[in-house]
């Protein structure tokens, strides 16, 4: 699921995207927000998608060989301990995933199936296949390892793969990472007598609306806040501060003033990460210094008043 983290990061994205446009139309970005965040789950499902027809095109290449006029011993009595996977078919007899599937019409790989042979030539060639491959035992952990450690290892890391991914969603490009890590994370937590469900995109409805609201809140109020920003970076003229960094303020400062129940401290955290990440060398820093005397001075001023789970 989705992480506030990220949330912010899809609002800083936005926000900079309207900025550049100088577009004003503040309900047709907030569709495309939402367009955005729910695209992600796409991504998900797309992943798990990848590893069913992988194995699909597996199990296609072992009937292809027993069809030979010369077909060997091997060739009749082949190896089908990767068609068996036990997580892999719970994923194919997903129901969650099916229905998605189908009300999404996700059929790129029907499409672009040129991916899905690259997968599994990188995957069959393999000392990780190999070895799954070779071992005598059968159990839905060892079956669970495999699958997992063929996500990171093959899929996660395929360039070309990601290009594909980049081409078809510009806003995958930040996503993809995410995305990973939430597919691991799935494939890691499924047991063997459980059904395999899709994760939900959102923890819950707080996470959910946090989304516009925050988005909505930085566009209203920004403008609001160059004197506060101003008045902590005096020796910082406003056009030498980064874009970004400005941005990043700006929602910093919302989240203080207009979110009580989120804590300042990891208001400051959050943003000093995405500085880190999105920003200069030295913007974490610069990040830091300014969020941590802007939030002093709220406080003072009780212009910010955290209640709840905000004042830990």
């Amino acid at each position: 699921m989705i992480n506030r983290r990220h949330i912010r990061l899809k609002v800083m994205q936005s926000v900079y995207a309207m900025q550049q446009s100088q577009n004003t139309d503040l309900i047709k970005e907030e569709k495309f927000l939402k367009f955005s965040v729910q695209k992600m789950f796409d991504l998900y499902v797309l992943n798990f998608q990848l590893i069913l027809e992988v194995q699909k095109l597996a199990a296609k290449k072992i009937e292809l060989s027993k069809k030979k006029i010369l077909a060997t011993k091997e060739d009749l009595n082949p190896n089908t301990k990767f068609i068996d996977n036990e997580l892999i078919n719970q994923i194919k007899d997903s129901v969650s995933l099916e229905g998605y599937v189908e009300l999404n019409n996700l059929n790129n790989w029907d499409l672009d199936d040129e991916y899905v042979k690259i997968i599994w030539e990188k995957l069959s060639k393999s000392k990780l296949y190999e070895e799954y491959m070779k071992t005598r035992e059968n159990s839905f952990h060892e079956d669970q390892i495999f699958l997992v450690n063929f996500f990171k290892e093959i899929i996660a890391p395929e360039e070309k793969l990601a290009e594909y991914y980049e081409d078809k969603m510009i806003s995958w490009v930040d996503d993809i990472p995410f995305v990973n890590t939430w597919v691991v994370k799935t494939l890691n937590k499924q047991k063997k007598q459980n059904i395999f469900v899709l994760g939900n995109l959102y923890k819950d409805e707080d996470d959910k609306r946090f989304v516009t609201e925050l988005f909505n809140k930085v566009m209203l109020h920004k403008h609001k806040y160059d004197d506060d920003i101003t008045d902590k970076t005096p020796n910082w003229e406003t056009d030498r501060i980064a874009d970004i960094d400005m941005i990043l303020l700006k929602m910093a400062i919302t989240e203080f003033l207009h979110f009580p129940s989120i804590p300042s401290r990891v208001t400051i955290n959050e943003y000093i990460e995405l500085a880190k990440d999105y920003s200069t060398n030295k913007s974490g820093y610069f990040i830091n210094g300014v969020l941590d005397k802007l939030s002093k001075s709220y406080t003072e001023s009780k212009k910010m008043v955290k209640i709840g789970r905000g004042l830990l």
